[in-house]
């Protein structure tokens, strides 16, 4: 009795492997699965009764066969059930006895010639693409010399995964080109194609890939929207904010002082926090604070004394990174200051300090434990108050 029941399969491996396919097919049929089409991961098999049947896969740079080629075929046996890629299936019955379309290995393998060349050039093609790609993600992760910065910022995580997709198909491409061309040399050899070959090992590898590839893929989509989500900017509050960040009033400690505001579509961006979010840092803070005491002065300058301050705060996915983010936020905010200006010193209260100051500049950069923090503080103030208050914000986020 026929049961009109589509199964769906994941093929046991690559377009290429002709034998394997051809074997797959006939263990399918035996097991009451007859295949109707083939897509680009996925068989389509018809549930019927299980049959011996025999399949063979002819090579045709034609999307679709000629009618006098399936005639000619069927009139020895064969049957026409689809085509996928350059390659079609016939199918036949074991009990029918059908002679082999292919009796000369030589001959055969000049059905080949014309995939073989296609598939080379192909992979050609990829192998360039993928270099172009390594080079623009390279440039991205190195070109500044801050690695850790751009992975824990989240900036080129998405370009990455997608080189690596290219990487593995620059890499199926070649495998394809190669497979092909051994197969060709192999049938001028005389070897003929082994129509019985074993597939199950490579069905559970390809299934495998294809399910890490899907998963990586889905993420790789999905993680622009978090970002999104978990990106805003607003003006920061005039109070105190349970925020890892320094505050001006802190380290002023001058009632005098009051903000001194750049509204841009209603948000205060001389005083603003901006929270972000990446797979290796999923709580980020940058803020800014400007002030200005009226009555003030700089020393030696003109204009009022107008200190201000920035808070860059991460709080890591892996702690291993935060000493090495540290020295990566040094070069990356240095600009054209002399390294030998950033001094290591020794805290109780961090794994790592380095400070740079001058009259007017001080600069903090700390890590403890899976938090690092970068505060630039420019006034008057000593750096011992920005130290003080570093720890203190540190200390009140381990307790949340």
């Amino acid at each position: 009795m026929k049961m009109d029941k589509v199964v769906r399969k994941l093929r046991p491996s690559d377009y290429w492997s002709i034998g394997e396919h051809e074997s797959w097919f006939a263990d399918m049929a035996s097991q009451g699965l007859h295949l109707k089409k083939m897509g680009i991961h996925f068989a389509h098999f018809e549930k019927v009764e299980p049959k011996k049947m025999k399949y063979r896969i002819e090579v045709s740079m034609k999307k679709r066969m000629r009618p006098e080629q399936i005639e000619m075929y069927a009139e020895s046996g064969w049957d026409y059930v689809t085509g996928y890629q350059f390659f079609h299936v016939f199918s036949s019955p074991v009990e029918r006895n059908a002679p082999e379309i292919h009796t000369d290995p030589a001959e055969q393998s000049y059905t080949l010639e014309a995939l073989d060349k296609k598939l080379a050039f192909n992979a050609g093609m990829v192998v360039v693409a993928l270099l172009i790609m390594i080079a623009m993600v390279s440039a991205v992760w190195f070109l500044d010399g801050t690695p850790i910065r751009t992975l824990v910022e989240g900036i080129a995580i998405q370009q990455t995964i997608l080189s690596i997709f290219i990487g593995y198909q620059a890499y199926t491409s070649l495998r394809a080109a190669l497979s092909i061309r051994a197969l060709r040399n192999d049938l001028i050899e005389g070897k003929p194609i082994d129509h019985h070959a074993p597939w199950k090992k490579h069905q559970r590898l390809h299934s495998t890939i294809t399910f890490l590839f899907t998963l990586l893929l889905g993420l790789t989509a999905i993680m622009p929207f978090v970002q999104l989500l978990n990106h805003k900017t607003i003006t920061l509050p005039g109070e105190s904010t349970d925020l890892p960040i320094v505050r001006l009033a802190d380290i002023e400690q001058n009632p005098a002082l009051v903000r001194e505001k750049y509204f841009i579509d209603d948000i205060d961006w001389a005083n603003r926090y901006t929270s972000k979010w990446s797979p290796f840092a999923p709580v980020q803070y940058d803020t800014d604070e400007s002030g200005v005491v009226p009555g003030e002065v700089w020393k030696g300058l003109s204009g009022e004394y107008s200190p201000s301050i920035s808070t860059n705060y991460y709080q890591l996915t892996i702690p291993a990174m935060a000493d090495n983010l540290v020295f990566d936020l040094i070069d990356w905010y240095r600009h054209e200051n002399p390294v030998e200006e950033y001094v290591e010193t020794k805290h109780p209260d961090f794994d790592l300090l380095i400070v740079r100051e001058d009259e007017y500049m001080k600069e903090v950069f700390a890590s403890r434990g899976r938090e690092v923090i970068f505060v630039r503080y420019n006034g008057y103030a000593n750096v011992d108050l920005v130290l003080d208050s570093i720890v203190e914000k540190l200390e009140h986020t381990s307790h949340k």
